[in-house]
């Protein structure tokens, strides 16, 4: 399985199943908080960032709230998989500080 994990303006493309909302969390935190002088490994757990996907091949998406906007080629990507009937799960908790409204990262507000 191969899905797209958003939070604001940064996304990554997985391959993995659909992460819950703990393990979306937890894959954020992992892959975003940079530490000078660490390399992060492409894999962690269950899923593996893909550096090149096929948008065809993807099969869930999940949507963190951010303090960034969605960049409108990810808007448009995630448009494009609901038309298709992909299951799109939006989660409340923001990844660095808790809760946040269930809208927050909503393009449209």
């Amino acid at each position: 399985m191969v899905g797209i994990l958003v939070q604001g303006n940064n996304h990554f493309v997985l391959s993995g199943p659909c992460p819950t909302e703990a393990e979306a969390l937890m894959l954020l935190r992992h892959w975003s908080i940079v530490q000078i002088g660490e390399v992060k490994s492409q894999k962690f757990e269950r899923w593996e960032i893909r550096n090149k996907e096929f948008r065809e091949n993807l099969e869930w998406a999940v949507i963190v709230p951010g303090d960034r906007k969605m960049p409108p080629a990810i808007l448009e990507l995630l448009t494009e998989l609901a038309d298709r009937g992909v299951d799109i799960h939006r989660y409340v908790n923001d990844a660095f500080s808790g809760p946040t409204s269930p809208d927050a990262d909503d393009p449209q507000n």
